[in-house]
């Protein structure tokens, strides 16, 4: 059985070198990275169809490690066929001694998968366990949409598969037939600090799958030919019913005695202990090549075939009120009104006829974004992608089709992102071009109650805009829309740019604010009002709250600027300049937790070091339910009466 013999010997040197690079890094998980020896092998020698010098080839197959932390398995059988790394403009083949760089600051073989930083292999960051799944998932999806018949093959180790995110992917991959998309399961019974729970072990994940309507493989993860015929069963089947799973019985360690006694998680051999650990792999080697027999078998990496996906320059899209007229909507027009949710699922309709690459993502709610519009039309239903109560898988999901070329939109309340920060920053660091738009945000929502209610969002995302990505553009921007022209044309700007996007929509109708003529652009603000004594800075909703307080300041003797600040991050210069001409003196209202646009604010001020005077007006409790906007407003202190006086006690004026 020379193939056997082949994959052994082949295996037994992957696993020193994972070894080797570990022990010069002084940290890593070599014994993880052992388990997967002869999995790794059969994959990327004999059954994935790729090229080792274009590992980013849009036809090739891809390999998803979920389980990050076993990278250097694949950074040894890469290196070991010549395959080629480093940024677009740089690619060179991975030497030995680029193996001995393992998380060095200097190289591009990160401790964990990470794309962005020159390992084209990967089409994602992984390591945060759970998430790997669902970025294969988006990758099957996008081929499937495509007609290529790309495979999609994503290790995950037992351990991680207690992430509910697994089975939400699981259930993903079920419910859109993705036959392309191979789950292999290494079963090794180790986790980081004690043995796998019951619950994770081969057994019981095999049942699992099969009450999920998966066909099971139950294999040695440590015998060839057991590998290979699984693995080449699979590509038989893609197409057919129903998706098939693997559970690989693995050893942690595996070929030497001294990395599977004790617990070597995350621990590298040195010294003493690496000669003994790869002494008793030539052991083993020797064993076992002895016992099958070595003949003239060699491995034949498939080249990828087929012409890659096309993804052609986006069309014009219409304005505002002309996309109203082209579906028959100018009565909303007419009537002065609409919720911004409404206006982003029209934006999604306009854009899914102009570019033929957006795609759009719902939870389950698409009724309430109005992603639905989207969804409804014939000519756009089939790039709609329904992702039931399951957000995080939503958002990787969206990580794996954006590696595949397109423009994901994902939507769901504002308050369940929140789920999805993990998946979020993830996708952020895998140079996604995500697109999130959270409904129904801040406490405007009202009757729903704090479950409902996006309150910690603007922080969280605002501190993401304070970053730079790979490209050098800030890692998010976060945009809050106060009517329906911003949002529909905020929408349009998001497609347009390479990089992620957080937007706000609201419930409520609110009035038109603009009209076609206005120009919205990522960084940018809007000044509704001039004056010369304060500068009232504010987003979405609080822009409406705040506009009714100009009359009454007015006749306090209070000539105030009201800015929509819709983009984080703005042009600080140019807000820094109004605040100068309103004397310094600048109060901030947002409907959600405090660390939004006040401190985005605050932080500008700081640097600039000039005198200025600043309130911030947020929500400085935990709401509840109200039977209207103006009650929980008032309940939170936010209410116009509340801007109107704290204005007045800021200028030292007396309140009307």
């Amino acid at each position: 059985m020379p193939f056997a013999a082949a994959v052994h010997t082949k295996a037994i040197a992957l696993d020193k070198l994972s070894l080797d690079m570990t022990a010069a890094a002084g940290s890593g998980h070599p014994s993880s990275a052992m388990s997967l020896g002869h999995l790794v092998t059969v994959l990327m020698y004999h059954t994935m169809r790729w090229d080792p010098k274009n590992p980013g080839d849009g036809r090739s197959d891809r390999l998803v490690l979920s389980e990050g932390h076993a990278v250097p398995i694949i950074y040894a059988a890469f290196a070991d066929l010549g395959g080629y790394f480093g940024k677009p403009d740089n690619l060179r083949p991975v030497t030995l001694d680029d193996l001995k760089l393992l998380r060095a600051t200097a190289c591009e073989l990160d401790g964990h998968p990470n794309p962005m930083e020159g390992f084209p292999f990967f089409d994602a960051a992984t390591g945060s366990l759970g998430q790997g799944l669902s970025v294969a998932a988006g990758l099957g999806l996008a081929a499937k949409a495509d007609g290529s018949d790309r495979r999609f093959y994503c290790l995950i180790g037992d351990g991680e598969s207690r992430e509910g995110q697994i089975w939400e992917a699981i259930d993903f991959i079920a419910d859109h037939k993705l036959t392309n998309v191979l789950a292999i399961f290494n079963c090794n019974g180790a986790g980081q600090s004690d043995k796998v729970s019951p619950q994770q072990s081969a057994e019981c994940l095999t049942k699992k799958l099969e009450a999920a309507g998966y066909e099971v493989g139950v294999i040695d993860g440590h015998d060839p030919e057991s590998i290979r015929k699984s693995l080449d069963h699979f590509i038989e089947h893609v197409g057919g019913d129903r998706p098939m799973a693997i559970v690989a019985r693995t050893v942690k360690g595996w070929g030497s005695a001294t990395m599977t006694a004790g617990n070597w998680h995350g621990k590298p051999a040195t010294g003493e202990g690496l000669t003994k650990a790869k002494a008793e792999l030539d052991e083993r080697r020797i064993e076992l090549v002895r016992s099958i027999g070595v003949g003239d078998s060699f491995f034949r990496i498939k080249a990828p075939t087929g012409p890659a996906p096309e993804h052609p320059e986006a069309g014009d899209t219409p304005a505002f009120t002309d996309a109203m007229r082209r579906y028959d909507m100018l009565s909303v027009l007419q009537k002065g009104t609409w919720a911004t949710r409404k206006a982003y699922g029209l934006a999604l309709r306009t854009l899914g006829h102009a570019n033929p690459d957006v795609v759009v993502l719902d939870g389950d709610v698409k009724n309430s974004t109005f992603a639905e519009t989207f969804a409804k039309d014939s000519e756009l239903a089939e790039r709609y992608f329904e992702c039931r109560i399951a957000e995080q898988n939503m958002f990787s999901v969206a990580a794996g089709l954006s590696a595949a070329g397109k423009i994901p939109f994902c939507s769901t309340f504002a308050k369940f992102v929140t789920r999805g920060y993990d998946q979020i920053e993830m996708a952020i660091n895998s140079g996604a071009n995500l697109k999130i738009v959270g409904s129904h945000a801040g406490i405007s929502l009202a009757a729903d109650g704090p479950s409902q209610m996006s309150l910690p969002d603007v922080a969280w995302f605002r501190s993401l805009a304070t970053i730079k990505d790979h490209r050098g553009n800030p890692g998010c921007y976060v945009l809050q829309p106060s009517d329906a022209y911003a949002a529909y044309a905020l929408t349009m700007v998001m497609a347009e740019y390479e990089g992620a996007c957080y937007m706000r929509t609201l419930r409520n109708d609110t009035e038109f604010l603009y009209d076609d003529n206005t120009v919205f652009n990522l960084g940018g603000f809007e000044v509704l009002t001039q004056g010369r004594d304060l500068l009232i800075v504010a987003s979405g909703y609080m822009v409406h709250e705040a506009n009714k307080c100009l009359d009454a300041l007015d006749k306090a003797g209070i000539d105030a600027t009201l800015v929509d600040l819709y983009s984080i991050p703005f042009d600080t210069d140019k807000l820094l300049d109004l605040a100068n001409a309103n004397n310094g003196m600048i109060l901030t209202i947002e409907d959600n937790y405090g660390g939004g646009i006040g401190s985005a604010v605050a932080d500008a001020l700081t640097e600039d070091g000039g005198s200025f005077t600043l309130e911030q007006m947020f929500v400085r409790r935990i709401p509840k339910s109200a039977r209207t906007a103006d009650d929980v407003l008032k309940l939170c202190g936010l209410h116009a009466t509340d801007i109107i006086q704290a204005a007045c006690r800021m200028l030292q004026v007396a309140e009307l």
